[in-house]
């Protein structure tokens, strides 16, 4: 039986290119969004050339009645408990923290950090029952050594990775492997706001001279989840040298 991935923020970027990824290699797929759920569609429809089984949902992973009202029923009643999980859902800002609102710093932490505690709890138990799971988590650089002006993004990655390391711990001994990618400068809309002037010179300040690409982030998701279980605990960093 092909095993199952659920991605979350797969309506773009790495996370479409994740499922894309997936797919091609035949693994049934269960897609979430938060908004864009005709986006989200599309991503399905170009997929299932690889005859895979596709379920799109749209669902704020931010929210615990989101998950517990929309998620959770979904996945039990069509019996969809995934083999893998890809937390992928995030966002960004940029600005001093000074000027930063509660309600921003609110919004940060809980689509960064919270949505993967909600969505690791929900489909941990199943995982534990098969002693077969793989939790693959999405982080940043910056959550290695932390950016000025992103001190939100940079703090809610930095949990990110320290949640990964303890939850290795916790699950390993029931064939739960738990990872995380600390991705540097993917090029995808996350980044689109800055002017052609602006990504020359953070292209100059990478060893690599340029952006990642989404499939290549895709790519480095699909291996790590098709690594040996003795893999779990690691924060791998593909940032092209920068850090």
């Amino acid at each position: 039986m092909n095993k199952t991935v659920l991605i979350t923020g797969a309506s773009r970027g790495i996370g479409a290119a994740a499922a894309k990824a997936f797919a091609k290699e035949g693994y049934n797929l269960i897609l979430i969004c938060k908004n864009n759920i005709d986006k989200l569609n599309e991503i399905a429809k170009e997929t299932r050339i690889y005859n895979t089984t596709v379920h799109t949902i749209q669902c704020d992973v931010s929210s615990p009645t989101d998950i517990e009202n929309i998620l959770k029923p979904y996945l039990i009643s069509n019996n969809l408990m995934p083999d893998i999980l890809v937390n992928n859902a995030g966002i960004s800002h940029i600005g001093l923290l000074q000027d930063l609102s509660y309600e921003e710093w609110d919004n940060i932490l809980d689509t960064n950090l919270k949505s993967m505690f909600m969505l690791s709890k929900l489909v941990i138990p199943s995982m534990v029952n098969k002693k077969y799971g793989r939790i693959i988590n999405i982080s940043s650089m910056w959550g290695n050594v932390g950016a000025s002006c992103e001190v939100a993004y940079s703090a809610s990655k930095g949990g990110v990775n320290t949640f990964t390391k303890a939850l290795a711990k916790e699950l390993a001994p029931s064939g739960i492997s738990v990872n995380a990618i600390a991705f540097g400068v993917i090029d995808t809309e996350m980044n689109q706001f800055l002017s052609k002037e602006d990504r020359e010179a953070l292209a100059e300040e990478i060893p690599a001279g340029r952006f990642g690409s989404a499939i290549e982030a895709a790519d480095m998701i699909v291996n790590i989840a098709n690594t040996p279980i003795y893999m779990t605990g690691q924060i791998i960093t593909m940032d092209g040298g920068m850090i």
